[in-house]
């Protein structure tokens, strides 16, 4: 479907809305490895707060374990007080050239309370589109008022941003419900 030209960029906007959700369940523990955990923190290196996957090599050895291997060693015990200071919960485990850490078998609670929370998440990625939505509709009608289109127009560019809007709340169903399959499927 082509998009006129006036909605462009609030379709970008709303795709925008949906890889922030897409990012924000990356970093919720599903009970499986999966280096996106790793993605909010950060290490002070040097003085610096980087990004963890900037100093540090981080692959899936098993379905369980994440193995951070730091590109430069004297940076590995910088790296395990990151990951013990982070809100993961998780134990790192030094081996002195590089960190696993093992993912825990979740409990059934746990998994409920993370569903919760990725509902939650849902739920502002929503707002944030339905947002873009009223921002979209405001300047429509003002275009209209200014006599930039016609009230024909309008109508039609109405209908197409709430389809717009219908399709990016559809998108973002897909996502929540994805995420939680793989949260409650353990």
């Amino acid at each position: 479907m082509s998009v006129n030209p006036r909605l462009v960029k609030y379709q970008e906007k709303m795709t925008k809305a949906e890889e922030a959700l897409q990012h924000e369940f990356g970093g919720i523990r599903a009970g499986v490895a999966n280096a996106s955990l790793l993605n909010r923190v950060n290490v002070e290196y040097y003085g610096v707060p980087t990004p963890l996957n900037q100093i540090a090599q981080i692959n899936v050895p098993e379905a369980r374990v994440l193995m951070v291997t730091p590109y430069d060693k004297s940076s590995l015990k910088d790296i395990e007080h990151a990951l013990l200071a982070s809100d993961l919960g998780l134990t790192p485990m030094n081996d002195g050239s590089a960190i696993r850490l093992v993912i825990p078998q979740l409990t059934e609670e746990r998994r409920k309370e993370l569903a919760k929370q990725v509902r939650s998440v849902s739920e502002k990625g929503k707002v944030a589109v339905r947002n873009v939505r009223r921002e979209m509709m405001d300047s429509l009608k003002k275009a209209q008022k200014s006599g930039e289109l016609s009230e024909d127009e309008l109508h039609a560019l109405e209908d197409e941003a709430q389809k717009l809007t219908d399709a990016s709340i559809k998108n973002i169903d897909a996502l929540t419900a994805a995420k939680e399959k793989e949260i409650l499927a353990e």
